[in-house]
């Protein structure tokens, strides 16, 4: 059991707040559309902590770890009506050339270890199972950058919350408690002109990202632009501040000219991450967007809901829906 500010959290989560590492595979599948498929999932489901444990036992020191997410459409289909509060695709967002697309998602698998062949061998076996019942839209391979910088020379993740005030920015409690100790998941994976962003000077990538390049200190409000990165993705409700947690991931094949950034965002509530997004795409006020999406762009967008390990433990016994 655990607490947060007071919120008893009864259900066990999945490894939501791992500790950062140095591999991640980030895995999303579609389910093919007849019973037998979604059949196969919600059966890997009931059984993934199993094939985790055999797995990580391999090499316990790996720190491997591994959070599956459902996505909207596939939920009902999997679990039955009871859903989540605030579970829903993932909303499109398009202000000029700007566009946060929406892509088919119906699972994630974000699978961490402080060694990629862990990350590997995980989604060896998970694929394994459902190889037939899936189709892989996107499977993308991170890596820790030097002193966990993105591809862009910035360090990323700098204002993740830590403790409980990670429990609390990432895990539902009292307001959906059918689903507490779950997390809703919003990703996204950019491509970097990284050409175009070497051309600018420092002060100028500082002024975009709102940081120091090299010490990252934030700038002061007096020098800081309004329409600076960290600026636009500060959340702040009721005079506090509203965070997520973060996990993001370089990743890029410099043979092909691919350099991006894979976003993953966890959070009690979608909501703040949206805010975000909206914020960045269209502008706080409209117009005012973030200028790092002159030089970024979106591929895919997906929202999931990871629900408690608890709840996953628990299929075994529940008959699956009639759908579809």
């Amino acid at each position: 059991m655990s607490e947060t500010n007071g919120e008893e959290l009864t259900a066990v989560p999945q490894p939501v707040l791992a500790p950062l590492t140095s591999a991640a595979i980030f895995l999303v599948v579609c389910i093919k559309p007849d019973r037998e498929s979604y059949e196969a999932v919600r059966s890997l489901c009931a059984d993934l902590p199993g094939i985790f444990r055999a797995v990580d036992f391999r090499r316990i020191e790996g720190e491997l770890s591994c959070v599956a997410g459902f996505g909207s459409d596939a939920w009902d289909k999997l679990f039955g009506e009871t859903r989540p509060a605030e579970l829903h695709p993932f909303r499109e967002i398009r202000s000029g050339e700007r566009h946060a697309v929406s892509t088919p998602a119906d699972v994630l698998f974000h699978i961490r270890a402080k060694r990629m062949d862990m990350c590997f061998e995980l989604v060896t076996q998970v694929m394994e199972r459902i190889s037939g019942a899936v189709s892989a839209v996107d499977e993308t391979h991170g890596f820790r950058y030097f002193d966990d910088r993105d591809l862009l020379g910035f360090v990323d993740g700098t204002e993740n919350p830590r403790g409980d005030a990670a429990l609390k920015a990432a895990l539902v409690t009292e307001e959906d408690p059918r689903f507490a100790g779950g997390s809703y998941v919003i990703t996204q994976k950019y491509l970097h002109d990284v050409s175009r962003w070497n051309v600018l000077s420092t002060e100028e990538q500082e002024r975009i990202i709102g940081r120091r390049k090299l010490s990252d200190i934030e700038l002061s409000d007096s020098v800081k632009p309004s329409s600076a990165h960290n600026a636009l993705t500060t959340i702040v409700e009721n005079g506090k501040e509203v965070k997520i947690l973060r996990d993001n991931m370089p990743f890029g094949k410099p043979g092909r000219g691919e350099f991006g950034t894979y976003f993953i965002g966890y959070s009690r509530s979608p909501r703040t991450t949206e805010q975000m997004l909206q914020n960045m795409f269209i502008g706080r006020p409209p117009g005012n967007y973030d200028r790092l999406l002159d030089f970024s762009r979106a591929v895919t967008g997906s929202l999931f809901f990871a629900p408690s390990l608890t709840f996953l433990e628990g299929l075994d016994d529940a008959p699956i829906t009639d759908r579809p």
